[in-house]
């Protein structure tokens, strides 16, 4: 199945019933007055978060969604029945807006979370409601109301505690795979990553975490080049950055800089976001190299491949996490 984050699609609730105009009509009652029922409530439009879906794929070929009209009243004072609802799933992570407004309506983020996106029309009034002293055979009834209409955008931004940044080929997949139960592609050529990849992370007795492989980024990947911005929005959900550069880079601390402008030149605010610069294939280097490593940043070499450090590493994603 393909990795869709957006989407487009249009929902309509239901109109509601019609009242209905009926006089009762029994043996010995020639004059039974008016009885008829009122329409049955057009149906809603939900909008569920699931934690078993990972991508908009299915919205992307069912474009509207209608919900069920609620059935006209009957005589004898019989209301109509209300319309079925149409609920729709959402993988979490899922920001919906407003296509015509940019408004965000809602943001789920927690499995079975429920939001009522449009609501169906109230059914019309029967003509038992207009007798009067004045007015005892009322020959009409309210139609019902229309059901709300919207235009939407859904878009998935995928949910993890930590993000790997870094450019293709940086190791990025391999220390998911190494980490946690993940088998995301791995291969020696560029952009293997074309979706991202998440991994549960457990170590020891530490409390799990979430880890998401992201796309490989390149310069002017923020204007669209490679796979352009295509996932950086999946990065404003993570709680902390790691950001995988080669340790055998001929610049290593050009080549973070880099990344650090491609995440600024998309949204300023990724950059609030904790990160720890991650020095990847420690095991191919042949002597330790100088970086002059901003103040305050954590530098950890690594190797997936020998596990070295991982344990390390382990244990300050932990740390850190604990004390966002």
């Amino acid at each position: 199945m393909n990795f869709v984050d957006f989407a487009e699609i249009t929902v309509i609730a239901g109109k509601g019933g019609d009242g209905c105009v009926s006089f009762r009509r029994e043996k010995y009652i020639p004059k039974g007055g008016p009885d008829g029922g009122d329409g049955g409530k057009g149906g809603d439009i939900i909008l569920q978060c699931s934690v078993q879906l990972h991508t908009l794929h299915d919205l992307r070929y069912n474009k509207i969604y209608h919900a069920q009209n609620g059935h006209s009243g009957m005589g004898a004072n019989k209301s109509g029945k209300s319309g079925k609802n149409v609920t729709i799933l959402l993988p979490a992570g899922t920001i919906v807006k407003d296509a015509d407004s940019g408004e965000i309506i809602c943001d789920l983020t927690k499995d079975g979370e429920l939001f009522v996106i449009v609501k169906g029309g109230n059914g019309g009034f029967g003509n038992q409601h207009f007798a009067s002293s004045t007015h005892q055979t009322p020959r009409f009834a309210k139609s019902g109301l229309a059901g709300e209409e919207k235009k939407l955008q859904l878009e998935l931004k995928v949910l993890a505690d930590v993000g790997l940044v870094g450019f293709p080929n940086a190791g990025k997949s391999t220390l998911l795979s190494v980490m946690s139960a993940a088998r995301p592609k791995i291969a020696d050529y560029p952009f293997t990553t074309l979706t991202p990849n998440l991994g549960i992370v457990k170590y020891g007795d530490l409390p799990s975490f979430v880890m998401a492989d992201i796309p490989g980024l390149i310069e002017g990947a923020h204007l669209g080049k490679g796979l352009g911005d295509q996932f950086l929005r999946h990065i404003e959900r993570n709680r902390l950055l790691l950001f995988l550069v080669e340790s055998c880079s001929e610049d290593i601390l050009q080549d973070y800089e880099i990344l650090k402008n491609e995440l600024r030149a998309f949204n300023p605010a990724l950059l609030k976001i904790p990160r720890v610069l991650i020095l990847s294939k420690w095991d191919i280097l042949n002597e330790y190299p100088i970086i002059q490593a901003e103040s305050g940043l954590t530098v950890i070499p690594i190797s997936s491949v020998t596990r070295y450090n991982l344990d390390l590493l382990a244990i300050k994603i932990h740390n850190i996490l604990s004390a966002i």
